[in-house]
């Protein structure tokens, strides 16, 4: 079956094809119907799954930039990362069974869709990635094992969700939805002309067609009636990305401009610990104190991959917090949630100068 190189980066930059590219403009072409026209809908805000996925090609990067440095410098020792890169490369084609539209209502909807993806489409997919990957055990499971395999694949997804994506989400939803703002404003004033004309600077629109330029896209895509969902994404690089299969529900993922709060530096009390927080608590209870309130509660399980600690050592610190009366903990089925009490969020508050 005929595929579109729609994918982030599917051609490699340097390479004979991508050189070719440079030369003949290389585009993928977008066709809208007039149904398609009213079928052109945003996102409602930030795709767990899509999310996690061109997280897993920014952490494989080797010199992203300041933007992500400290966030790769954390989730790059968490684990399942390793299995989760080995079938998301950071260059050339991800399977896109990743990726299943039902997501949009959320995390563990996207997960029972994965786990109701076929084994031999997994597989398929899985193929058609690079021979000189390794595959995690769970892939190499799949034709004999398809179910038990991708029930493994979803507890590495949760487990890296929890560590790499979930402490941020408060923040990366912000600024995903800023955006979502700032485009249905667009949208409805200037009309689809001119919401097209800013989404990125490799999308150029010439109604009835959508032209996304780049060594990484080419072909024609129809829409045939089924419109376009337009998904704004924090960890999407440079480029806006597709889906590969053509008969798949069509998606443009496009990357929004970032608040610069996100490249502030850590809070002093983890970076310096001889700070009067850590000098009051020890540098690990105010390291966790902080990280409770960085990812506005959290597991226990979860306090221990942020602050780098076992789940029993997390635990204990927990408790002393909690009996000082700067932690609250509850339960939450089989686990327990902590959070700041008022207290704890007070403590953590910077003093205010003095007046002169």
């Amino acid at each position: 079956m005929w595929r579109i190189a729609a994918r982030l980066d599917i051609l490699e930059p340097g390479g004979a094809a991508s050189r070719q590219g440079e030369r003949t403009g290389m585009s993928l072409r977008i066709h809208f119907s007039p149904r398609d026209l009213t079928g052109v809908r945003f996102a409602e805000g930030p795709d767990p799954l899509w999310e996690l996925l061109l997280s897993l090609h920014i952490l494989q990067e080797d010199r992203p930039g300041p933007l992500f440095d400290r966030w790769r410098a954390r989730v790059r020792r968490t684990e399942h990362a390793r299995d989760l890169c080995a079938i998301a490369p950071a260059l050339g084609y991800s399977p896109d069974f990743l990726t299943p539209p039902e997501a949009a209502a959320g995390l563990e909807a996207g997960l029972e869709a994965i786990l109701r993806t076929p084994a031999h489409r997994v597989h398929e997919e899985l193929s058609l990635l690079p021979e000189e990957r390794v595959r995690p055990l769970w892939a190499e499971r799949l034709p004999r094992d398809g179910g038990t395999a991708l029930i493994d694949l979803l507890t590495q997804l949760g487990s890296y969700h929890r560590a790499a994506l979930r402490p941020y989400w408060s923040h990366l939803e912000r600024q995903v939805r800023a955006d979502l703002d700032a485009r249905s404003r667009l949208l409805a004033v200037d009309g689809m002309s001119a919401m097209f004309a800013t989404l990125h600077p490799m999308l150029s629109w010439d109604q009835p067609v959508l032209r996304l330029r780049g060594t990484h896209v080419a072909g024609d895509l129809e829409l045939g009636g089924r419109g376009l969902r337009l998904v704004p994404s924090f960890f999407c690089r440079s480029v806006p990305t597709l889906l590969a299969d053509p008969r798949l529900p069509p998606v443009l993922v496009y990357p929004i401009a970032h608040d610069p709060v996100w490249l502030a530096p850590e809070p002093e009390v983890l970076v310096r610990p001889e700070t009067a927080l850590s000098a009051l608590l020890g540098a690990t209870r105010a390291k966790a104190l902080h990280a409770v309130a960085a990812a506005g509660g959290c597991t226990t399980t979860e306090l221990a991959d942020l602050t780098g600690v076992s789940v029993a050592s997390a635990s204990y610190h927990a408790s002393i917090l909690r009996g000082a009366g700067l932690l609250e903990t509850r339960r939450e089925g089989t686990a327990v949630r902590h959070t700041l009490t008022t207290l704890g969020d007070t403590l953590l508050r910077p003093p205010r100068s003095p007046h002169r």
